[in-house]
């Protein structure tokens, strides 16, 4: 949770007054990739204890809330995105994470692609793009948070092919390898990299190479979602990378 918004604060006051002491929270780990640097979309906290201090966007859950739903309309008012990959990695409560009081919240990572989708900052909030390799401290503990969501986005990533959501729709293997490589901060070794992937399987050579670029155009190819999800309905597949 980032603003501490009136309506905010009078809802948690009010929840005190019932037998629930405590409310939910939903975080939003927002990561995105320029092709170059794996990023998080962040605000600047204006709480008087945090003031100046990037933190995670996030609210309160709304009564008739279900967490996932949450972290939907989290996502949209941040990005106005719908169809984006969202989900939901674990529960932080530890007590005093929050100056007005008990507050636990839920964290939840999304991907997309900077390039493909600019993000409007129509609320004023200080949004930006902020490379994690460089975020040494947040507001709250949303840098607990975020360094447990991006472990758990590299291993996810080397399980199932989620680092699709990071590329545009057509895109060549050297584009796919320095994704992986820069997510999962390791060097890949390129004959080994493509070898896996073509025992895969996932990948539709699009009889197409690159345009406007200064190197050799790379050939293009686009991830086959459909047959992926045929593979996993029928267990014939193991993804790692």
């Amino acid at each position: 949770m980032n603003k501490a918004t009136t309506d905010q604060i009078n809802r948690y006051t009010q929840s005190l007054e019932g037998s629930t002491m405590f409310n939910v929270s939903v975080d939003c780990v927002i990561f995105g990739y320029d092709q170059s640097h794996l990023k998080v979309l962040l605000v600047e906290s204006d709480m008087p204890q945090f003031k100046g201090k990037l933190s995670l966007v996030g609210d309160l859950l709304s009564e008739g809330e279900t967490l996932r739903v949450a972290a939907k309309r989290i996502l949209y008012n941040t990005t106005h995105l719908k169809d984006v990959y969202l989900e939901q990695v674990e529960a932080f409560s530890a007590i005093g994470r929050h100056p007005y009081g008990r507050v636990i919240t839920l964290a939840y990572y999304s991907l997309l692609m900077i390039s493909e989708n600019e993000i409007e900052d129509a609320k004023n909030k200080k949004l930006r793009w902020v490379p994690v390799g460089e975020i040494d401290e947040m507001a709250f503990d949303h840098k607990e948070i975020l360094d447990t969501c991006y472990n758990t986005l590299k291993k996810k990533l080397r399980e199932c092919p989620i680092g699709f959501n990071l590329l545009p729709n057509k895109f060549s293997l050297n584009q796919l390898q320095s994704l992986y490589e820069t997510v999962l901060g390791i060097t890949l070794d390129k004959r080994n990299f493509r070898r896996k992937l073509n025992s895969l399987d996932l990948l539709i050579d699009l009889n197409e190479s690159q345009d406007d670029v200064k190197h050799r155009p790379a050939k293009l190819y686009r991830f086959d979602q459909e047959k992926y999800e045929q593979s996993i309905e029928t267990g014939s597949l193991v993804f790692e990378i």
